[in-house]
């Protein structure tokens, strides 16, 4: 399904960043706070220590969190 797809995007070092690991967010693959309305579970921070670009999931299954690691091929 193309709402698991990963979503690629470029992170700056020291810069704190919200994973949704919900789904309800409507700013695929980050938080913006529609868990707490669907009494969901909560973002999961994190940052970088290097300006990089990145796969994060979307599929909400990853081993790797907040990484895509490719589970959605699975589903």
């Amino acid at each position: 399904m193309s709402e698991y797809k990963s979503h690629k995007v470029k992170l700056e070092a020291g810069k704190k960043y919200a994973w949704c690991t919900c789904r309800f967010s409507a700013d695929q693959p980050f938080c913006d706070g529609s868990h707490r309305k669907h009494n969901a579970t909560p973002s999961l921070a994190f940052e970088v220590d290097t300006d990089k670009e990145v796969s994060l999931c979307g599929c909400k299954q990853t081993k790797n969190p907040p990484y895509c690691d490719g589970s959605h091929n699975d589903l």
